[in-house]
């Protein structure tokens, strides 16, 4: 219970929730409007890729892994623009085998890897418990910059989606790993699509922000691995959320 009361032991994870939270349910409305839903997985795999071989190349400041990881993901969204232009009709099959490609490739880069479990580990469920707020304000700006050119640019959406969308998953899985990062982007946004504008916006953010901190609080009450909990937790309010709003009565918001 003293962990629980302790802010300097959860403060920068629930930071890094409120941030994740409002700069991704944007992106997963839109994610759901195009039905490309693997896309976030395909993306934060791709810059997995980076950041192994930018380990593999002893790259140790934290900005050169980013810049790697950032790269191989924008290559990728490139990529997937032209697919998206070309082939719609194949692009939910392109996007799922461009991540199997990038998943294995990732199992074949740490193969031989002392430390490649423990990384590839930290890749998918990573470590939100231990970051320092310290590492949260660029990400922060980031966020903020991208978010302004998403609302203030609507009439370049359809160009500036892939782009602004892998940068953004690319420096969200640095801090909470692949899976919370899809968790954030889709459970939301799919709890709150039925509601259009800043409305429905507004209900993910809340959702969203709700099963940070229960999923945070699961986490240090039981000592469960905070990323998983957050993931469950995420889940369990999403569809609490859905089932308030399937069965509301008629004429309530």
């Amino acid at each position: 219970m003293a962990a629980i009361t302790d802010v300097s032991i959860w403060g920068a994870a629930l930071f890094a929730g409120i941030l994740i939270v409002i700069s991704h349910v944007a992106f997963g409305r839109e994610v759901l409007r195009r039905g490309i839903i693997f896309i976030d997985l395909t993306l934060a795999q791709v810059a997995a890729v980076g950041v192994v071989i930018a380990a593999m190349l002893h790259f140790e400041s934290p900005l050169a892994v980013q810049l790697a990881a950032t790269s191989a993901a924008l290559v990728a969204a490139a990529g997937l623009a032209i697919t998206e232009q070309k082939l719609p009709q194949y692009q939910e099959a392109i996007i799922g085998s461009v991540y199997a490609v990038a998943a294995s490739l990732v199992l074949i880069l740490v193969a031989n890897n002392p430390h490649g479990a423990e990384q590839l580990n930290t890749l998918l469920a990573g470590q939100i418990l231990w970051l320092q707020f310290s590492q949260l304000w660029a990400p922060a700006i980031l966020f903020a910059v991208i978010l302004l050119l998403w609302w203030r640019l609507e009439q370049w959406r359809q160009q500036l989606f892939y782009p602004l969308f892998a940068i953004v998953v690319t420096t969200s899985v640095q801090l909470v790993g692949l899976y919370l990062v899809f968790a954030s982007l889709i459970l939301p946004a799919l709890a709150s699509i039925t509601k259009p504008g800043f409305a429905g916006l507004l209900r993910g953010w809340l959702i969203g922000l709700g099963g940070y901190m229960l999923g945070i609080i699961l986490s240090l009450q039981f000592d469960w691995p905070t990323g998983p909990a957050i993931v469950c937790a995420l889940a369990a309010v999403a569809l609490l959320a859905a089932l308030l709003i399937a069965y509301r009565r008629p004429g309530d918001d």
